[in-house]
């Protein structure tokens, strides 16, 4: 029996690795002779590193770089085994979960982190970059990455602007004269899954900056600093980022990104799926398993489980879904390419319980589920 492991992380709790080493467990408790393959996955946020470096047998790097408020952090970023793609979570140099709740400020915050990043991955010689954008604590439009790259954002007296979504009113010039001339032989790839414009009552600010730490009032400014942005990089660059989906995605970086990397925004499970190979292994596969943390009515627009059970449905493999647990209209699921669906959740429990002994109940789950196949299997159900 051929068996793919393929599941998201639980977030908060298990890496999608830890997620697959647990189901691989919970299944050799059945049936150890089974030809298992693993396949962490993840879409772009958290995980989306370790995932990508397992799969193709590259490394981690770590680096120190600027959190978002500007204070030397170690952060990392992953080379793919090719040793020319880099992988990039910006949450790891400026991400929400850097920061104590009473430090969220999307005023101030900035990605200048995440252009750090980007610069170390050019020093070791990368070319290509795959560049998740969940989990932004920012709404500086990616003028803090620029910042980092060498370019250079000039208020009406000719001197540099700040940092942070507060300064975008600011500017009235842009030089991107010494912007890393690298990024030119580069390839960028951004996964997202969001296509919220970058301003505007469905924009950057309107939408996220809130559970940033921005309140009404500032939420109103930011989103104005948005729009003045748009507007000088429509006058300066002669770029409309106006209309662009996507370009809201994480407090503007998403436009940053394009605007001034030239980077082209992707669904993550679309970048994920052929870099590792998933259509490939599936095919080989006579059992597919995926999971998440929680798996609801929601994850059919665009969860990482949805797009395994789809390429599971197109090779007509049955397709298993292990969940932390399960939320409103699950079934919904069964009628878009999911064949079973189990909670790992086998007795009453609180949540501090689940997340502690995750890994037991995750093999618990695989093992009935396999219990379950090998029953049908020998009774000819």
């Amino acid at each position: 029996m051929n068996i793919l492991i393929a599941p998201d992380s639980f977030k908060d709790c298990l890496s999608s690795k830890k997620v697959a080493q647990n189901i691989e467990k919970g299944i050799r408790r059945i049936i150890p002779e089974a030809n298992i393959k693993i396949l962490p996955v993840a879409d772009g946020g958290e995980g989306t590193v370790e995932a990508l470096v397992d799969a193709t047998g590259g490394k981690i790097v770590k680096v120190n770089v600027h959190d978002p408020l500007m204070r030397k952090i170690e952060s990392f970023f992953g080379i793919l085994g090719d040793k020319k793609t880099a992988v990039i979570e910006m949450a790891a140099a400026s991400g929400i979960e850097l920061l104590k709740e009473n430090e969220r400020n999307p005023w101030i915050t900035t990605t200048y982190g995440t252009g750090e990043l980007i610069r170390h991955a050019l020093d070791k010689g990368c070319e290509k970059f795959v560049i998740g954008v969940g989990g932004s604590a920012t709404n500086d439009a990616g003028v803090g990455m620029a910042q980092a790259l060498g370019a250079k954002f000039l208020n009406s007296q000719g001197k540099q602007i700040g940092y942070g979504g507060g300064t975008l009113n600011e500017i009235s010039e842009i030089d991107l004269t010494n912007l890393d001339n690298r990024i030119k032989r580069s390839q960028i790839l951004v996964a997202c899954d969001v296509d919220n414009p970058l301003y505007g009552p469905e924009g950057a600010a309107f939408v996220y900056s809130p559970q940033k730490g921005a309140d009404k009032q500032m939420v109103i400014k930011l989103d104005e600093n948005l729009r003045h942005f748009a507007n000088v990089i429509k006058e300066v660059l002669n770029i409309n980022v106006r209309n662009i989906k996507g370009s809201g995605a994480a407090g503007g970086l998403g436009a940053g990104l394009m605007v001034f990397l030239k980077a082209k925004l992707r669904p993550g499970f679309e970048i994920i799926k052929e870099i590792v190979k998933l259509e490939k292994e599936i095919d080989k596969a006579d059992i597919v398993i995926t999971g998440e943390g929680r798996i609801d009515y929601q994850t059919q627009f665009g969860k990482m489980p949805y797009g395994i059970a789809q390429l599971a449905n197109k090779f007509n493999k049955p397709l298993i879904a292990i969940a932390g647990s399960l939320g409103e209209r699950v079934e919904e699921l069964y009628a878009k390419g999911f064949d079973y669906i189990i909670p790992v959740i086998d007795k009453p429990m609180d949540m501090e319980y689940a997340m502690k002994n995750a890994d037991v109940l995750i093999q618990n789950a695989a093992e009935r589920t396999f219990r379950l196949i090998l029953l049908t299997k020998r009774f000819n159900i």
